[in-house]
């Protein structure tokens, strides 16, 4: 009972002790200048960082823009994603001096944690398989230009523009504003459909009773002066005939070599525009009629005929 006492009060005493000394140390002076000391280095480190981030994407800018005014010039494309890429990589770099940094003003002995992290590496090397084949295919990427920043690109059901191409992942934004964010490592097909020029094709109906000759002749005259209202297209449409007969119209194809991309808008402004012209020569374009007939009036049919 007695020792059973004694342990008691002694381990009161130990506990009072180190309140005692935790009170101490949140009181003492010394103690909140080193907090406040280090806090301020944290916080003039993050803002030195932020600072030679800014620098250095801006000294890239510049670097890539005095670039594009030498005789041998690469593609605007290919130096945006080239551009992208130096400036994630940049990011990456100083946060991971950053982080460092900091740890080694926490007073963490960072040479020890970097030898366990290579312990730890070992064992989720596996795992970050992935992350090596992201990488390494957005390398290849890049260099063998499969596609570039601002392209328009089809990657197994996401369709879209290349919004960016980094270290691991590739931003696609679709033209009805969502955003695919797809791993390297799972792009396996790519259909770019930005590199070379696009074909608008246009088809138009005449109507039967309408002079075939002459309406070719006015299409003809039409195509003469698109390319220099639209800079878009890149040479004379060509009017290739009749393509089908239908029940009640002659349908002519037009074809017209674009920019790439710039079909769809082309293919629209033609249509309008033909349409406009059409009226102007009083060319009909056909449409559906409907002719209803009433008993009376098919009785007078009848009693005509008798």
């Amino acid at each position: 009972m007695e020792e059973t006492v004694e342990q008691t009060e002694t381990s009161l005493e130990d506990t009072k002790e180190a309140v005692e000394k935790t009170v101490d140390k949140l009181f003492d002076q010394e103690t909140w200048l080193n907090i406040g000391e280090t806090t301020l280095q944290i916080l003039l480190i993050l803002l030195i960082s932020s600072v030679v981030i800014r620098v250095g994407k801006s000294a890239l800018r510049k670097i890539f823009t005095v670039r594009s005014k030498q005789p041998i010039k690469i593609s605007e494309r290919r130096q945006m994603t080239i551009l992208k890429l130096l400036e994630n990589i940049l990011t990456y770099v100083v946060y991971f001096i950053v982080i460092i940094t900091i740890l080694g003003t926490l007073n963490i002995n960072v040479a020890g944690l970097l030898a366990g992290a290579g312990i730890v590496g070992l064992a989720v090397g596996f795992g970050a398989q992935n992350l090596v084949r992201d990488v390494i295919t957005g390398f290849f990427i890049i260099f063998e230009d499969q596609f570039s920043v601002g392209d328009y690109v089809r990657i197994g059901t996401s369709e879209g523009f290349v919004e960016e191409i980094g270290l691991r992942t590739t931003k696609i934004k679709s033209w009805t504003g969502e955003l695919h964010i797809i791993p390297n490592g799972n792009i396996a097909e790519v259909t770019n459909l930005s590199i070379h020029n696009s074909i608008a094709v246009i088809d138009i109906s005449i109507a039967y009773e309408e002079d075939i000759q002459k309406a070719e002749e006015v299409i003809q005259a039409f195509l003469k002066g698109l390319p220099e209202r639209y800079e878009d297209i890149v040479s004379e449409p060509q009017l290739l005939g009749v393509q089908t007969l239908g029940a009640s119209d002659v349908v002519y194809r037009i074809t017209a070599e674009t920019k790439p991309m710039q079909h769809i808008g082309i293919s629209r402004a033609i249509r309008k525009d033909l349409k406009i012209e059409l009226d102007k020569h009083n060319i009909e374009i056909p449409f559906p009629r409907l002719v209803m007939y009433s008993k009376a009036d098919e009785a007078k049919v009848e009693s005509q005929k008798g």
